[in-house]
């Protein structure tokens, strides 16, 4: 089993990462691999709606986006780690969540979602709600905890005197685990993934 984290700030040992290492270190002891991608500084290609993805399977754009999606199937679980800007995750990280999520949309159904926020002091229940809408619209099942999944500080040592916080990011860890392990346990006893219905695609005015 394994779990991807993305680090979507752009200080990569912030507030943000301190927030999933918790919940890292946590899935490690029980024994799930997991992996922090950084996404680094440099700017990220927003979707330009090509539609070359449909064919291909990879985005236009050659970057981590594609790099993710050639070890997508080997993830179990993601969890989304951002920093708050105006209330809403940066730009640059759904910039590559657009990419990822419309690229392998039919590939991420089953596989867990979470995510993660750091903020100041506001914002953070509106930057929740944005980064939870891409598991919801791709059959992805939610992982909660005791508590919106949020930190707060400047700092990481701020974010390390935030108790309340980090405990929400090891139960984050420990709902994971148990999940994955249940999922795991009732593949080995015939339990099948759900099958879908074609979708259907409608707009408002038919």
């Amino acid at each position: 089993m394994k779990v991807l984290l993305i680090n979507g700030s752009p200080h990569p040992y912030g507030c943000t990462y301190t927030a999933l290492s918790e919940v890292a270190q946590t899935l490690d002891r029980h024994g799930i691999e997991t992996e922090i991608l950084y996404l680094g500084t440099k700017p990220i290609a927003g979707c330009t709606a090509c539609g070359q993805c449909g064919q291909t399977g990879r985005c236009i754009f050659d970057d981590q986006v594609n790099a993710v999606l050639t070890h997508l199937d080997t993830i179990d679980a993601i969890v989304i780690g951002a920093p708050v800007y105006y209330a809403g995750p940066p730009g640059q990280l759904t910039a590559f969540l657009d990419r990822l999520f419309y690229c392998s949309e039919p590939r991420m159904a089953g596989k867990l979602g979470a995510c993660v926020v750091s903020c100041r002091r506001g914002g953070a229940s509106a930057a929740f709600d944005r980064l939870n809408k891409y598991f919801t619209v791709c059959n992805m099942p939610v992982v909660s905890s005791q508590y919106w999944n949020q930190v707060h500080g400047f700092t990481p040592e701020d974010v390390h005197k935030d108790a309340e916080g980090l405990q929400t990011m090891r139960t984050l860890g420990e709902n994971m685990a148990w999940l994955l392990k249940s999922i795991e346990a009732g593949r080995r006893f015939g339990v099948t993934a759900p099958q879908y219905e074609p979708r259907v695609r409608t707009h408002f005015i038919q």
